[in-house]
């Protein structure tokens, strides 16, 4: 598990030495697709920590390889996050450098990486981030929707009644909405949003990011369902923009009832509070007494 060969990358035809690493764990974004797009930095920890975590031994293998970097990968992943997480923290505690990368971007966005920060955090190990390519950013920012405010959702539920919840949860918020989708459910996903959000809301469907076949499709929300419902699943990795819905007004006080409520049904009460707080303006504290209410009067009706 630990990297003992001599640290090294080459750029070009050169051959570069990497410094050594003081014990830390590393977060280190990596190209979304194309793989010029990785950091001095990112390769000289690549090169240099005595273990290198990532999502998929075999993606990170051809990054590795690009940039002649050769030594061996420790697997850790949604799968084996319970078992191979307690071997990386235990490496950490003997004073070992680890540098968690997953397949693509930037480490803890949708994956289980969150985990192992946490623990190493409670534990009092230094988190160390290296920042770069991002799919939601490099979406947003080429998108031509606001970007002064986002609000980055991940992944919607596969089921349509949770899709539907999730999205009317995230109706209100004053901001740009990034989305991650799968292919075979843009159609679906992007026709539940037509339905909650609004089919009138502008959009973006960004694919390929950075690769060859980069790809930007405009409109509404009803001009793209429409689009993918005919024209079937795309190829690729797939980032959904929203733009904010125009001339909204402030949530009325059922709308935030309804708010806390949708999010509570899967967050807990703190959590749901906050996330509301975020996405309304308004004090948390006066949320969470509010969410406490509605649960109370739910109980005794």
């Amino acid at each position: 598990m630990t990297h003992t060969a001599p640290a090294s990358f080459i750029i070009g035809q050169t051959e570069v030495a990497a410094p050594p690493l003081e014990p830390a764990l590393y977060l280190v974004a990596t190209p979304i697709g194309n793989l010029a797009d990785i950091t001095v930095r990112a390769l000289e920890t690549l090169a240099a920590a005595d273990v290198l975590a990532c999502e998929d031994t075999r993606v990170t293998r051809v990054l590795l390889e690009r940039y002649g970097i050769r030594r061996r990968t420790f697997a850790y992943h949604e799968h084996n996050a319970a078992e191979a997480g307690p071997r990386l923290i235990t490496a950490l505690e003997d004073g070992k450098s680890v540098a968690l990368c997953s397949d693509a971007g930037t480490p803890l966005v949708s994956d289980p990486g969150f985990r192992l920060v946490g623990e190493a955090l409670d534990r009092g190990i230094r988190v160390v981030p290296l920042p770069g390519a991002s799919a939601p950013l490099a979406a947003l920012t080429a998108s031509g929707l606001p970007s002064d405010s986002f609000l980055f959702a991940g992944f919607l539920p596969v089921k349509a009644g949770a899709r539907d919840s999730r999205l009317e949860s995230l109706k209100d918020a004053p901001a740009t909405l990034i989305f991650f989708e799968s292919p075979r459910r843009l159609d679906a996903g992007l026709a539940a949003m037509a339905r909650v959000l609004g089919g009138e809301r502008r959009a973006v469907v960004a694919r390929e990011l950075t690769k060859r076949f980069e790809e930007f499709r405009r409109g509404t929300l009803d001009e793209l369902a429409r689009h993918y419902a005919q024209a079937g699943a795309p190829r690729g990795e797939i980032v959904v923009c929203v733009a904010p819905a125009e001339g909204r007004t402030a949530p009325s006080e059922d709308d935030v009832d309804r708010l806390l409520l949708s999010l509570a049904a899967e967050l807990p009460a703190s959590k749901a509070a906050g996330e509301a707080a975020r996405m309304t303006g308004k004090a948390k504290s006066d949320l969470y007494r509010r969410l406490i209410e509605l649960k109370d009067a739910g109980d005794d009706g």
